[in-house]
């Protein structure tokens, strides 16, 4: 990236360590927290900077980046009280946008309520992708938008190839709007393609449109 940005990883369980990690191999400074010596130390060489604390503490996070950093993530295990005081304390030191890790349902109501920018549940959304990949062999992204609309990444199928849009009449049958068209090989990228694109069978179609109507176009041939 042209200019790093800065994390911060409240947690630094499986889930959280592995985040960080992430974050760090894209190009990103990651400040990462946790109350167990052993998983901060295992994770120096990825963090900018590491912190041995305990996030239920506002002080504690008060000397950390919270306000200035791009995004804060709280990953508190099983513990539902840490989450919640460490959210709370993220929310009071003004943090731009936080995103944390859910344990139950209840749990992400109230985390809602407090007014964090996203809740995820990850065995759940992990659950889900494999269940669709599986299920719909041509999908090979789908990313909900919001509760009723979702982005759909399908290669294009063998009798599609060498037809138009507007031969196919995708959104005529599917209620949906193609996007883009990618090539699979090259990774070239046609956004908004008209409906004379001819498609071919090393493509990628990137479509958006309601969760019922994607999910019936995943299932095409």
């Amino acid at each position: 990236m042209a200019e790093y940005k800065h994390f911060v990883v409240i947690g630094l369980g499986s889930f959280g360590s592995a985040l960080a990690r992430r974050l760090s191999e894209h190009g990103g400074r990651v400040t990462g927290m946790d109350q167990s010596e052993d998983r901060v130390e295992s994770l120096k060489d990825a963090l900018y900077e590491a912190v041995i604390g305990d996030a239920r503490e506002a002080e504690t996070l008060a000397h950390l980046p919270i306000a200035t950093a791009s995004a804060v993530f709280i990953s508190m295990g099983e513990d539902i009280t840490q989450s919640l005081l460490a959210t709370l304390h993220a929310k009071e030191l003004k943090a731009r946008q936080i995103i944390v890790k859910g344990v139950t349902e209840e749990h992400g109501r109230i985390l809602k309520a407090l007014g964090v920018d996203r809740v995820i549940f990850p065995e759940t959304e992990i659950a889900r992708q494999l269940a669709d990949r599986i299920t719909f062999p041509n999908v090979i992204d789908w990313l909900p938008i919001d509760p009723e609309y979702s982005f759909l990444e399908i290669a294009v199928p063998d009798s599609y190839a060498g037809k138009t849009l507007q031969e196919i009449q995708v959104r005529k049958k599917f209620n949906v709007w193609v996007v883009g068209v990618k090539d699979a090989l090259t990774g070239k990228l046609a956004m908004f393609p008209d409906g004379q694109y001819t498609l071919s069978a090393d493509q990628v179609l990137l479509v958006v449109g309601k969760q019922v109507d994607v999910s019936k176009m995943a299932d095409f041939k």
